[in-house]
């Protein structure tokens, strides 16, 4: 009780707690669902209560972990006063429901917005391959909890996963960016999934990257700053609801 009522203190008085120092990347950890479970830590100097930041969760692509999705967001994140977090996949290989979410993103979210000043309005999804797959559903099953998404080198490719539009309460804004010659996910893929977005009613951006392939890395400061262009644009207009979903076992 006495750390809750701490982490309040800090946030009255407008000061961002000393867990993180700001504008360093921190590797950090916290249990969910009985796991411990690894994130990536990026908190910007000068937010306080009075000028919170928005937060982006950053999910990687398969073989990866957070901090190679952090990493490329710092400046960004340090200009436009950002709190980034990127956990880790609990199996590295690929994101999947419901040992990777929306439950243990939603753990990650409630306990960095206790420490820190985060506008609950402006929460926000970036993912790279498997993990834009991932973003993608995460943002049409808590579409009242997260503002909006934006992806790079991933869509939709089987029918089961454009059942998961039916889930969406709210209409939320996503972009997508693929290289046009990208190795894993064709135009045609990136093509066809905005295109069952936008019959539903969704805000879709699909931006094409001439001679561009599935790599991330290279490309990743102009990626980032499309994605940010697109997020910033939207917030809740209201405060953040969170869907529970019941699994069997």
């Amino acid at each position: 009780m006495r750390m809750i009522v701490a982490a309040a203190s800090f946030l009255l008085l407008g000061i961002v707690p000393a867990q993180a120092s700001p504008d360093s990347l921190s590797q950090e950890t916290i249990v969910s669902q009985g796991n411990k479970r690894t994130y990536y830590l990026f908190v910007p100097g000068g937010i306080t209560a009075e000028r919170p930041a928005a937060l982006v969760l950053l999910l990687h692509g398969s073989g990866r972990n957070g901090s190679s999705m952090v990493n490329p967001w710092k400046e960004i994140a340090s200009r436009e006063k950002l709190v980034l977090a990127g956990p880790d996949a609990l199996d590295r290989n690929g994101w999947s429901s419901p040992l990777d979410g929306p439950e243990f993103l939603h753990d990650l979210v409630e306990a960095l917005r206790a420490k820190y000043p985060i506008d609950p309005r402006r929460m926000y999804l970036f993912g790279h391959s498997a993990g834009a797959v991932f973003a993608i559903n995460m943002a049409l099953m808590e579409s009242e909890y997260f503002a909006a998404a934006a992806v790079h080198a991933g869509a939709f490719r089987e029918q089961y996963e454009f059942r998961a539009l039916e889930s969406a309460k709210r209409k939320t804004p996503i972009s997508i960016q693929i290289g046009d010659k990208d190795q894993m996910f064709s135009a045609a893929d990136v093509k066809a999934t905005g295109d069952a977005l936008k019959a539903q009613g969704f805000e879709v951006e699909v931006t094409i990257i001439k001679r561009h392939d599935h790599w991330y890395y290279d490309l990743a400061p102009k990626i980032n700053e499309a994605a940010w262009e697109f997020l910033k644009k939207h917030d809740l207009s209201a405060d953040p609801h969170y869907e529970r979903y019941n699994y069997r076992k």
